[in-house]
């Protein structure tokens, strides 16, 4: 019988149903109880130790109540319900999903991700007391590394923590639960893949383009700025001190010894680095250096609008000779809106600027391998500067503009937010490219130098393809070779 039946047949209108037939089956029971009762009593009592036998029986009788009772509470055992007691209505619930449900689940469904870095003690129980307290904060850990100190063990946990939980929140629970020097910040989707997978990765990008290596450890190690200075010259002179083989750490700086024999400094002030850290970046850095110069050698074929077929590929520094020869084709003008200095000191600049460890240099050819313009992607610290250098003679044919474009697509690719470009307010043709790009730009004064900032959207340029935009700004056909 269901619950609802029960109901209806023991209640009617809140109030117990009384049956005749039940009434005289108590009462006849009743009866028969006393009766046998009295037998029994007179049977015992009677007899010589009769009072004696009642007695203990009372005794055992109630021992045995006791108990029961006993066992009855300690076991949790409901209370039986009175017969004559109406038994309390039927939860009803909705077939489909309820209000509450719903906008529980909606609370569930807002989640942000965080990166957390905290310093706990070496002993056992502490990592628990921690997890306990983001636990008990509806903070769930995704990942976790530990970084093994002399004085303690720094955990680096990846969360998923609700919405409305703040930052601050979350460091005093895990302040209390004996966390200290804690550091937070917002994750993303990019940061669920595991340490090994990403390291990897990084490692199979800069595998294939010395240019990766700069980008590479800002990946790994997060916000920070890399310099690259060159080692100190033979027999004395300016330079910076010589780095061991195995590096040097030093809280929140790390320098390592470059490929090329100088100095590559770490720099993150927010956030010290840990040992592990210092061993994977030098990994990166000795990989980097047992595999020597390369960079990828693709290139794209392009015809400009009166027919002649241009080539623009990478260059690096085994291509400084052919740009010297484009230096010295070029006007005094060209060049001094170019280096915004002397121009005699302009071929100093260009191995600097041709070099892979300092950014990308893309480069426009004629058939016969003559270089007629020059675009760089420079990794500035933690910005990232971009600067175009035409021949004269090949100026307002849409190069500049198609290796400007490419240069931002790398951009974007390396996770850039933004680029700038340092010129002067009558240098019309790179005014005119940076504004071509389509993007957001900025636009500062200083000293009477243009600094142009474009902020970078991701869908926009690389949904804009380097052969698209050839044939738009070229107005011919591209061919990759």
């Amino acid at each position: 019988m269901t619950p609802d039946m029960s109901q209806v047949t023991r209640t009617k209108h809140g109030r117990p149903v009384h049956h005749w037939r039940r009434d005289l089956v108590e009462l006849a029971a009743l009866f028969t109880a006393v009766a046998v009762a009295d037998g029994v009593a007179n049977l015992i009592g009677h007899g010589p130790d009769g009072p004696a036998l009642l007695v203990i029986s009372a005794i055992v009788l109630a021992a045995t109540a006791g108990f029961h009772t006993w066992w009855a509470r300690r076991h949790g055992h409901a209370p039986p319900l009175e017969d004559t007691g109406a038994r309390p209505a039927a939860e009803l619930r909705s077939a489909g999903p309820s209000a509450e449900s719903g906008a529980s689940r909606d609370v569930a469904e807002a989640r942000a991700l965080w990166r957390m870095r905290t310093t706990v003690r070496d002993e056992p129980g502490s990592l628990a007391a921690l997890c306990t307290a983001l636990a008990g904060r509806r903070v769930d850990i995704l990942s976790l590394q530990a970084h093994p100190l002399a004085d303690g063990t720094v955990d680096e946990f990846l969360l998923r923590a609700p919405e409305a939980l703040t930052a601050n929140e979350i460091i005093r629970a895990v302040s209390l639960a004996g966390g200290a020097s804690t550091w937070i910040e917002r994750a993303d989707a990019h940061d669920l893949v595991d340490a090994p997978t990403r390291v990897l990765g990084l490692a199979a990008r800069t595998a294939l383009d010395t240019a990766e290596l700069p980008l590479a450890l800002r990946q790994l190690l997060g916000r920070c700025t890399i310099r690259s200075l060159p080692a100190r010259p033979v027999g004395g002179g300016r330079g910076p001190e010589p780095v061991p083989v195995e590096g040097v750490l030093e809280d929140t700086v790390m320098r390592l010894r470059a490929p090329e024999g100088g100095v590559l400094t770490v720099e993150r002030p927010y956030l010290p680095f840990t040992p592990t850290e210092f061993a994977r970046a030098r990994a990166l850095v000795e990989l980097d250096s047992r595999l020597g110069p390369r960079i990828p050698r693709g290139q794209d074929v392009l015809t400009l609008p009166e027919g002649n077929d241009i080539t623009v590929r990478r260059v690096d520094t085994g291509d400084l000779a052919a740009a010297r020869a484009m230096h010295e084709r070029c006007s005094q003008r060209t060049l001094s809106l170019r280096y915004h200095g002397p121009v005699g000191d302009a071929d100093r600049y260009l191995n600097h600027l041709l070099s892979p460890r300092f950014g990308r240099t893309l480069a426009a050819q004629t058939g016969s391998g003559r270089i007629v313009g020059l675009g760089h992607l420079l990794w500035d610290g933690d910005e990232t500067e971009v600067a175009l250098l035409i021949e004269d003679d090949w100026q307002r044919r849409g190069i500049g503009a198609e290796l400007l474009g490419r240069l931002v697509t790398m951009a974007v690719e390396a996770g850039c937010e933004s680029v700038y470009a340092v010129t002067q307010a009558s240098n019309t043709g790179m005014v005119t490219a940076m504004r071509g790009l389509g993007l957001p730009l900025d636009y500062q004064i200083e000293e009477g130098t243009l600094v142009i900032t474009a902020r970078l959207d991701a869908a926009t340029v690389a949904a804009r393809t380097p052969h698209d935009g050839s044939e738009e700004r070229l107005g011919g056909a591209a061919r990759r070779d």
